[in-house]
């Protein structure tokens, strides 16, 4: 069943809210710079310790456990406090988390404050895309969101940049940390009064579980790039020494995909709003991500084909979160779209958790062509969902 409470046409000149989305991509373009610096930043402290890879992966794994458990409660929480609010006090309980990581002495102390700190950055995230979404005007979503991408990209990109700069001895980087998150409320407050209102729960409201399945081409997009982004970056470096590239290589490959996110999410934004149907814009991005994969072993051999391959499979692949996101916009609206923009991250962290161990299973089964047939299945399994779902909307018209 599916609420299409929101459409393209009905709200077409709908003026765009520049204070409400300057706000919410500032702050949680600030945040991204702050995350940036820390995750880099906790892993060199454990591992300085002498904790294992293992046991630093452990306690990384207990961030996407904890964006799992927060997504189904930031609408209630927003609708309960009001957004600002909500989003104000995971700020800055965020930020008193970056600090605890210096106090806590013992291991176990970290696990509590990664959970912490993941259950406060999943709700300001849910929350500030909600407020993009419903600010952003209908024929100019995908672009709104495209920019929103492309600066939250840039801040994930600064953070490392940052951290190499400040290093991560003494009480410094922490107190960075802490004070970019702080920093990050400003424009929040500057924009309180035009943040929306989610309202309270009707009796015919479905519950969260149900808002996976009610824009399932958006969810599903996330859960695959979800699954993509994380197991791909964290395995790519053993593919690519397994194909024969160096370390450094390896590393380039990887920053030409993040090169092409951040490149090409602004214009597939606007190519989205030219259509009336963004589930063919998912589909063609899908089919890149499809048959980049399919060709890379083929290609592997040739270091620069392999660049210039992955430098547009990472911007169409990218283009799943944020064209998913304007999908999702487009059908839903009010509590209804805080609830399934929940769903949307929850779905993201569900990719998060099942995309390193399928990856790592065709990786280690099949080597390094492997590691890409992998990757082609979440695409696949994709795309035979949508043509389901555009198969039983044609044969009821």
């Amino acid at each position: 069943m599916r609420h299409p409470i929101a459409t393209e046409t009905a709200d077409a000149e709908t003026p765009i809210r520049l204070r409400s989305l300057a706000a919410a991509i500032a702050s949680i373009t600030v945040v991204g710079v702050a995350i940036g610096l820390g995750m880099p930043l906790l892993s060199i402290i454990l591992e300085s310790r002498g904790h294992s890879a293992t046991m630093i992966g452990l306690n990384t794994a207990a961030a996407g456990l904890a964006s799992i458990a927060a997504a189904p409660l930031a609408t209630p929480l927003a609708a309960r406090f009001g957004v600002v609010p909500t989003l104000l006090a995971m700020m800055i309980i965020g930020a008193l988390s970056f600090v605890g990581f210096y106090f806590a002495d013992e291991f176990w102390m970290w696990f509590p404050l990664r959970a912490v700190l993941h259950v406060a950055l999943t709700v300001v995230f849910i929350l500030s895309e909600f407020w993009i979404n419903v600010s952003a005007p209908p024929r100019k979503r995908g672009l709104v969101l495209g920019v929103y991408a492309t600066m939250l990209s840039l801040g994930f990109a600064f953070g490392p940049w940052l951290f190499a700069q400040i290093g991560s001895a003494g009480f410094r980087p922490f107190g960075v940390a802490f004070g970019l998150v702080i920093a990050g409320m400003i424009p929040v407050l500057v924009a309180w009064r035009e943040s929306p209102v989610i309202g309270a729960r009707q009796a015919g409201n479905v519950g969260f579980i149900r808002y996976l399945w009610l824009v399932p081409t958006a969810t599903a997009a996330v859960l695959v790039f979800g699954a993509v982004e994380t197991g791909g970056f964290a395995l790519f470096p053993i593919y690519g020494t397994r194909v024969g590239y160096s370390e450094a290589d390896a590393a380039i490959l990887l920053s030409m995909i993040g090169l092409g996110n951040v490149l090409f999410q602004i214009p597939l934004g606007m190519v989205s709003d030219r259509i009336n149907d963004r589930r063919w814009v998912l589909v063609g991005c899908a089919l890149v991500g499809l048959a980049g994969m399919l060709v890379m072993p083929i290609v592997a051999a040739s270091w620069p084909l392999t660049a210039v391959l992955l430098f547009f499979w990472g911007g169409a692949v990218a283009a799943l979160y944020t064209v998913g996101l304007a999908h999702l916009g487009s059908q839903l609206s009010g509590r209804d779209l805080a609830s399934a923009n929940s769903a949307f991250v929850f779905c993201y962290g569900i990719g998060m958790l099942i995309g390193p161990q399928a990856i790592g299973i065709g990786l280690d089964a099949f080597g390094p062509p492997g590691f890409a047939w992998s990757l082609a299945l979440f695409f696949a399994a994709y795309l035979a969902l949508v043509a389901a779902r555009l198969f039983r909307d044609r044969s009821r018209t």
